[in-house]
This record gives C-alpha cells, structure tokens and sequence, in this order.
C-alpha cells in the first residue's frame, strides 16, 4: 500500500510546545520551522543555495503576485514552481485572500468570491475558492491555503461575516481541490473575538485536513490579544496536525507561538528589514546607517555562525549601505533568515530535550520594553 504524501509525527512535547515532522512529497519539515517569504518565487537578495546552506527547509510563495506575473499556467509549463525557481524542497503557497483584501480600494466581495483590479496594469480579475484552487495547483507547491477573507481584527460584525464565508469557501476549496500531492490547509478567522474563533477553530478541524492555519493575525492586534487568540485556539485543534500561524515571525513571537502549539511560521519581516538597512537579533535591532558603525570591526552578532557574521564587519556593512551596493541586502538578508531559522532549530532541540520552559523564560526575560517594541514594529 502507497502511504499518504502527507503525514505529522509528533516527536515531543512541553506543556504545548511541540516538535515533529511533517511528511510531504518534497521532503520532511522538522517542526517548529520559520520559512522565508519568496512572494514572486524568489526570497529578495537570496539565492537557493544560500537559503539551503542558511538551512531553510520550507519556502513560501504568494498566489495573488504570481497569478498576475508570470501566470500559473506558464508556472505549470515550466514544470512547477520548484523547477521554475530551482527549490527541491517544500513550497508553501497562500490563497491570494489576504492580498485580494488589501486591495480595500479595488475590490468588490460577493458570497461567491472577489473581484478586483490588479496592482499591476489595472486589469480586473475574479478570484473564487474555485479559481485559487486551480491557480495553486498550476503552481504546484506542496501546501496550499483555502481561500479565505481576512476581517479587520476588531471589527465583530465583519468578522463574523467573513468567519462565515471562509468556512463556506473552505468546502468549496475541498471540492475543487484534485491533486493527492498537495496538502490543502483551512484557516481560522474569527478576529480578536474568542467566541468567533472557538467557534472557527472547531469548523476547521471538524474537516479533517493534513493541517490548520490560523489566519487574521498581526494585522492591527496587540501582541496580548494575538497570544489569547491563540490560546483559544490551540486546544481544539487536531493534536496530530500541524499549525500554522501565517504571516508572523519575529524573535519573540516565534517563542510565544511554539509556547501555544504553533508549528509553523512565515514572514517577510527578516528580508525586509534587510532592505531597509537593519540587521534583526533576537533582542532587537541594529540599524547599521548610524555613524557609530562605521568603525566597527565586530560582526552582526559574535555568537550568530551565519556566513554574514563569520566574514563581514558592521563597519563594512555600513559601506555597503552607504554606497547603495546591492550586496548590503543580500548579507543583511543571510544574517536576518539565519536568525530566526537557527531560534526555530533551537526551540525544536529545546522541546525534544525536555527544557524549552526555561528556555523560553530565560529568552523572553532577556527582552527589554524597547527591544521588544523594535522587533515588533515591521
């Protein structure tokens, strides 16, 4: 008998800090896992051997981004995204929901889907659960979102709404859905609101899917309310799938995720701080513009062994920012990835060893107010 392409084995657990694998055609995901954002196919200044000797494992690309350019059926000619883009290993796709939805100005929701006008050339376009379905299994990636709306988070008459329309998309989503090598994953909505997403977390789980993502986070909340949300979460769904809280990543949410039974992570904070001139450490930032680095011999980080640290000065670092020379994002976006990669490996061991209490203690202790507030406010 062929075993299934997807599978979670839950290795150890902490109170609900978990590590496990989760099996998929591409190979296996050791969890908790931080995966780079590579919106058009590419992580910004990275190429894949660098994400591979950083050791990432799991990419994400965005549906909405390559719908419009280059198109998914030309993605499809071209073998898939991980022959397009030359990454053998796992590939996370979003639904396009959350762009769709940003484009407030541009875009007319119905029951049956979204309407909208491309960023791009003007052009519109019509997105139903139906139509992303498709568009991610052209792409091809090895895990795929349902189509979902995204509700402002304080908003409880939207949020229900829109709860109430992404389980409704949700089962389309699971109709339409023909390819046995892609992991279809529902997301919980439900904003801020703890009867919403109660009431969501249990839909979701109620259909049996390879995993759960919990979506409508770090878009306006306060980190206290993200944490209750998931702590309201996390009991009801599946033990023996994994959780996927998407578009959130810093240091420190990376620790109090996993502390709520978070599995996976992803977000574009880490390459795009690196565009920005700032290197992230796991108690803030440093913002390499400033005159004081500009005879610094000491790296990044000295306890950080990513290539960046290993070879590279602050004070070259600067050079490179001051003279606009592209390198500057490249090594920026090394160290920033390598980061917050190495503290999701070093969570995952901490958990198998039976210690991540007192290593999430001591990590969270050792932020300060305003750290805290830098590494948050991407």
């Amino acid at each position: 008998m062929t075993p299934p392409p997807f599978s979670f084995d839950l290795l150890a657990r902490q109170g609900r800090a978990r590590a496990g694998v989760f099996h998929t055609p591409h190979g296996d995901l050791p969890t908790p896992v931080f995966a780079p954002v590579g919106t058009q196919a590419t992580v910004k200044a990275v190429t894949p051997a660098q994400l591979h000797e950083i050791g990432a494992s799991l990419v994400l690309s965005n549906t909405y981004h390559l719908y419009l350019r280059p198109g998914d059926a030309l993605v499809a000619e071209m073998g898939g995204l991980h022959t397009f883009m030359n990454w053998p290993n796992p590939i996370l796709t979003d639904s396009g929901g959350f762009q769709v939805f940003s484009l407030s100005d541009t875009r007319k929701i119905d029951e049956d889907g979204v309407t909208f006008k491309s960023h791009v050339d003007g052009s519109m376009h019509r997105f139903t659960p139906e139509k992303s379905i498709a568009v991610q299994e052209n792409l091809g990636a090895d895990i795929i979102m349902a189509f979902d709306e995204c509700a402002p988070p304080h908003d409880l008459a939207y949020s229900q709404r829109a709860m109430e329309r992404t389980h409704a998309w949700l089962e389309r989503c699971q109709r339409a859905k023909t390819r046995p090598d892609q992991a279809l994953f529902g997301i919980v909505q439900g904003g801020v609101f703890p009867d919403l997403r109660q009431r969501s977390a249990e839909f979701v789980a109620s259909m049996g899917l390879p995993g759960c993502a919990i979506g409508g986070l770090s878009v306006g909340e306060t980190k206290d309310e993200m944490h209750r949300v998931l702590e309201t979460v996390d009991p009801l769904l599946p033990e023996d799938k994994p959780r996927y809280l998407m578009g959130v990543g810093t240091p420190d949410d990376l620790i109090n995720g996993v502390l709520r039974g978070v599995d996976i992570f992803d977000c574009v904070l880490p390459t795009r701080l690196a565009r920005h001139n700032a290197a992230l450490t796991r108690t803030g930032r440093l913002n390499l513009v400033n005159a004081g680095y500009a005879q610094d011999s000491s790296p990044i980080d000295p306890a950080c062994g990513c290539y960046t640290c290993q070879h590279y000065s602050r004070a070259y670092l600067r050079h490179l920012i001051i003279a606009k020379e592209m390198l500057a994002a490249t090594l920026l976006s090394i160290h920033n990835l390598y980061t917050l990669i190495q503290l999701a490996r070093e969570i995952r061991q901490a958990i198998i060893d039976d210690k991540f209490n007192g290593f999430a203690e001591e990590f969270l202790a050792s932020l300060t107010p305003a750290s805290r507030e830098q590494i948050g406010g991407a």
